[in-house]
């Protein structure tokens, strides 16, 4: 029977990673599940953040902090916690509201509150100031996570018909190359029927 990592060999083994990893990369304890118990693992991760190498942001969630001259510590993105807790779970995932505008450039409005729209369970994550939102919704909802159509629907659906202009519109256009925009018809019958005009618009090939 293999020998248990010891308590020393957990340390250093999670130290080494957490060295080899950008500044403003975030971990959960899960990052580290191969390298020993969990309780080797919660005991290493509280010995790092007293030496100031991690940050603990919240239950379970730590930052390798980035610093700026003028600024000091800063606080990790919210794409670096959003990717440390979906995949600690197994998530999918769906930005919504003014984050998903927000993510496009339609939108110069950073959230107080981030909102992603799940299959897994409700939750909510605070990370320093951020208060990131993880909503159960319908399978139609999360039908085109990770596309560039879920991200337009979710996103328009923020906007409201009178606030996607065609100056916005044109933006979409000029950012997202046209082969990515030409797919966002496969999943146009997910969309209200109010926005298919203007999903049609940004997918619409020059003559």
């Amino acid at each position: 029977m293999p020998r248990a990592a010891s308590s020393q060999s957990v340390d250093s083994q999670i130290a080494r990673q957490v060295q080899t990893s950008d500044f403003g990369t975030v971990f959960t304890p899960d990052a580290f599940a191969l390298l020993g118990s969990r309780a080797a693992i919660d005991k290493a991760l509280q010995r790092m953040v007293a030496r100031g190498e991690l940050r603990r942001l919240s239950r379970g969630l730590y930052d390798k902090p980035r610093k700026d001259e003028l600024l000091g510590l800063l606080w990790p993105s919210v794409e670096m916690v959003v990717n440390a807790v979906a995949g600690k779970d197994m998530l999918r995932i769906q930005p919504a509201g003014v984050y998903a505008a927000n993510m496009l450039g339609l939108s110069e409005q950073v959230p107080a509150k981030v909102v992603l729209l799940t299959d897994g369970i409700s939750r909510t994550v605070k990370a320093g100031p951020m208060q990131i939102s993880f909503k159960r919704t319908t399978p139609r909802q999360m039908a085109a996570a990770g596309r560039l159509s879920g991200l337009l629907i979710q996103a328009f659906k923020c906007l409201g018909a009178p606030h996607i202009t065609p100056a916005r519109i044109e933006r979409l256009r000029q950012q997202v190359p046209a082969e990515e925009r030409a797919r966002v018809l496969q999943d146009i019958a997910l969309a209200p029927a109010w926005m298919r005009p203007f999903l049609r618009e940004v997918a619409r090939q020059e003559p």
